[in-house]
């Protein structure tokens, strides 16, 4: 038996999982993330946490996948271990489709930016195809909030958008219109931070901001759903670990048809995809 490993070298965290490989079967191995801001640094630091918390031996591991930004200042083997590295967009299709246990969905991966993949399983492996993404994420989460609450700790964030009111931030359908033939539901956002209010604290702004970031990425997961006639959408990524964002999906699952789904291990599944890169070839 041999381990499979997979790293996810992102800008400020890198992550990284196993897969025992025995045959045709892969158990997983639970995935941990290390912080640092140099990529060299975390990448040597999640593979000596990883591997001592798993009783892991070099022998005992076959070769090391790599994906995410920073991958590219890994140039050479890993304590001469084979490393190869492999395409962001199809770790996350694959690990996508791997942890909701789905044959096809948009696969949508929530980093400091958005990435939308068309992920589906066929008879020849499972296709993936990248459709776009926006500049809306984790990024701008922070950069808001830093410029007009001067907070930027995604902790501390949350802590105020739980006690947030939207109703002082954002602009609703009924807040335009008591029309009801209009057939859609009246509390539907009209508009992000349309209706900013004199008397908006902190705490309101904060889930404004939340819900700004999450709104627009739904919306976009939302049509590109449409267009391959599909209802599932995997959520993956960091910001599946805020309830601020995840609270706005599930709000919009029955206006719009949708299912969102946010499995176990969603921060991870761009990592444990890189991994079933080499497992699928």
């Amino acid at each position: 038996m041999k381990t499979i490993i997979g790293i996810d070298v992102g800008g400020s965290t890198t992550k990284i999982v196993g897969f025992n490989k025995n045959g045709d079967r892969a158990e997983l191995i639970e995935p941990l993330f290390v912080r640092a801001t140099d990529a060299i640094t975390s990448v040597y630091g999640a593979f000596g946490k990883f591997t001592m918390q798993n009783n892991l031996a070099l022998g005992d591991i076959d070769r090391v996948l790599m994906t995410g930004v920073g991958s590219s200042f890994i140039n050479k083997p890993i304590y001469s271990l084979s490393c190869r590295k492999v395409n962001e967009f199809k770790s996350v299709g694959l690990g996508g489709l791997y942890l909701s246990g789905l044959d096809e969905a948009i696969v949508v991966s929530m980093g400091t930016g958005t990435a939308l993949i068309h992920a589906k399983k066929t008879a020849n492996g499972t296709l993936t195809e990248y459709l776009g993404g926006t500049g809306v994420g984790g990024g701008t989460l922070l950069g808001l909030a830093k410029k007009m609450i001067g907070i930027d700790n995604i902790d501390h964030l949350e802590q105020l958008a739980s006690e947030g009111d939207l109703s002082n931030i954002d602009l609703r359908i009924r807040d335009m219109s008591s029309d009801h033939s209009l057939q859609i539901n009246d509390e539907l956002t009209a508009s992000n931070f349309g209706k900013l209010s004199d008397i908006a604290t902190p705490n309101d702004i904060a889930l404004g901001i939340s819900n700004l970031v999450a709104e627009t990425i739904a919306m976009l997961a939302v049509f590109a759903a449409r267009s391959f006639g599909i209802k599932q959408v995997v959520l993956t990524g960091n910001l599946t670990a805020l309830p601020s964002i995840t609270n706005v999906f599930e709000d919009l699952e029955e206006n719009f048809g949708i299912r969102f789904i946010i499995p176990k291990n969603s921060q991870f599944a761009t990592v444990i995809g890189a991994a079933l890169c080499e497992i699928e070839s």
